[in-house]
């Protein structure tokens, strides 16, 4: 597991790479991760570590719980890694819809608006002066709902692609319906990136022996999964 999680290992602060170091004392050889910058010896970094078992032990918990929810439940994992990801739910899609149609309509009914007032214009109907002054003001609100249609459209877009990649992650998770063991295989097929944050002391002191450290998965294709209670 070292070369892999080396590639995917990172610090939360400084989004420096950590790497694997073994410490060996005549009492004790530890495994740990430290942070790529501190290492170098920079002034912007602290001794940012996590020992590789208790990392291992976070991720394969972590992973097992994610992959054991979404066999259980495929449906309700899809809708959720969906619905996780920015405007994901079906409600404000059918209302983003509506308003890409509206904006759709309007823009059409415009250019017929331009085309006849260039007619009236050629023909005399109308004066210059009152022709571009009209133009102007359709012209203004053509540009500025074609940029919303374009907004709309791009949301929509990334929420056809959150659903195709949730997919693409289920197809991982039925490859690997239970394992007994994190392996680069299982961490290179699941696993974006894991940020590790700073550990802090429980009781408050700076070298407190009962201290918190969060990690932060990210999953291929669908990033941070956070499942219900």
């Amino acid at each position: 597991m070292r070369k892999m999680c080396q590639l995917i290992l990172t610090k939360s602060d400084c989004g420096s790479v950590m790497y694997q170091q073994r410490y060996q004392t005549d009492k004790r050889r530890q495994d740990c991760y430290i942070c790529g910058s501190y290492k170098k010896r920079t002034a912007d970094c602290t001794a940012h570590f996590i020992r590789t078992d208790l990392l291992t032990a976070g991720v394969t918990e972590n992973l097992r719980k994610v992959t054991s929810y979404a066999a259980r439940h495929e449906a309700r994992f899809m809708k959720l890694l969906t619905e996780q990801t920015e405007d994901g739910s079906k409600r404000r899609n059918a209302a983003k819809k509506k308003e890409l149609e509206a904006a759709e309509k309007r823009i059409a009914e415009l250019s017929a608006i331009f085309k006849r007032l260039y007619e009236d214009s050629v023909t005399g109907r109308i004066s210059d002066e009152r022709f571009t002054e009209l133009s102007a003001d359709y012209e203004a609100e053509q540009k500025e709902l074609k940029e919303k249609a374009a907004a709309l459209q791009s949301e929509l877009s990334k929420t056809l692609e959150a659903t195709a990649n949730a997919e693409k992650f289920m197809k991982v998770v039925r490859k690997y319906t239970s394992f007994e063991e994190l392996t680069p295989t299982l961490l290179r097929e699941f696993v974006e990136k894991i940020v590790i944050h700073e550990s802090e002391a429980l009781d408050g002191k700076r070298r407190g022996k009962l201290r918190r450290q969060e990690i932060e998965i990210y999953y291929s294709f669908v990033g941070k999964v956070e499942l219900p209670d």
